[in-house]
């Protein structure tokens, strides 16, 4: 049976905000709501599936009066062309894929294993992981394979960064900063989250982890305990009762001597109005130089 969704589902799901999803219905028609029988308009799995494949191809740069004629299939088609691009690092990335779609737990241990062994654990996350995950994602809206591969897959990677985390002995000095790494209420996927404590850690910063979904009156509280000097975010949807601008710059507004870094599609080829003690991360490549640059 499929899912049912309301506009501000799509709307927090794909990261499109709901008034330009109203207005690629009226001006494009790329979206037709249906109707229960109370004349309640919803949504579901096939349109939020074409919502978010065109909202990826918007951020790759394609204007959505070319999406707009172009047919479901080519829409597809053009997502798969996408996760076709190749890297160094092709045949272990599709051997993750292969044993993703094939739930084959030996298998991705062995291939994350030999690469970690070869490449260490950050290049194995940075040049295979992350690539990797791209691709899932891009697999998953294409309708390529399921959100249960990809949950199954997520945990396994969960596991491996979270080993690696205990694994490592921190030595704070002088130099180490505070770090606050959280993600808003309904963000859920935190691997990306969780390779920067990791990352930082191994840098000997202090790190409180707060984890997924966590609403912004419990990170503004335990902030006022700790005093952390950077706050860290990722925003893929539209926090719950913010923008994503009102969200960062709250915090930013209650603690002006800190510097809040966030990342996330929703600041992708978007204008944003914010505080001077907010920066913007884009990319793992940003986020990982920033991160080198405090560790100098």
């Amino acid at each position: 049976m499929s899912s049912v969704y309301s506009i501000k589902d799509l709307e927090r799901l794909s990261g499109v905000k709901a008034h330009t999803i109203r207005m690629w219905e009226q001006r494009y028609g790329l979206l037709k709501a249906l109707r229960t029988p109370t004349n309640i308009r919803y949504y579901n799995d096939h349109d939020l599936k074409y919502l978010m494949s065109i909202a990826l191809l918007t951020r790759k740069g394609y204007r959505i009066s070319v999406l707009a004629d172009k047919t479901e299939e080519e829409i597809a088609w053009m997502v798969g062309e996408l996760t076709a691009m190749h890297t160094e690092y092709d045949a272990q990335i599709e051997g993750l894929i292969i044993a993703t779609i094939d739930y084959d737990e030996d298998r991705l241990e062995k291939i994350l294993n030999t690469c970690i062994l070869q490449l260490g654990f950050e290049e194995t996350f940075r040049c295979i992981v992350f690539p990797f995950l791209e691709k899932v994602g891009l697999m998953w809206v294409s309708g390529a394979i399921l959100a249960a591969q990809e949950h199954f897959m997520s945990q396994l990677l969960r596991q491996k960064i979270l080993v690696a985390i205990d694994g490592h002995v921190v030595r704070h000095t002088d130099k180490s900063k505070h770090f606050l790494l959280f993600l808003p209420n309904g963000e859920w996927h935190e691997l990306t989250l969780l390779f920067l404590q990791y990352l930082l850690k191994a840098r000997n910063h202090r790190v409180t982890y707060l984890g997924a979904s966590v609403p912004l009156q419990e990170v503004l509280t335990v902030a006022e305990t700790l005093r952390p000097d950077f706050f860290y975010t990722i925003i893929t949807s539209v926090p719950s009762g913010y923008s994503p601008d009102e969200y960062l710059n709250t915090i930013a507004g209650k603690f002006p001597d800190a510097t809040v870094y966030a990342s996330g599609t929703q600041f992708i080829n978007t204008h944003h109005s914010l505080s001077d003690n907010v920066r913007i991360l884009n990319g793992l490549d940003n986020v990982l130089a920033g991160v080198e640059e405090l560790a100098a």
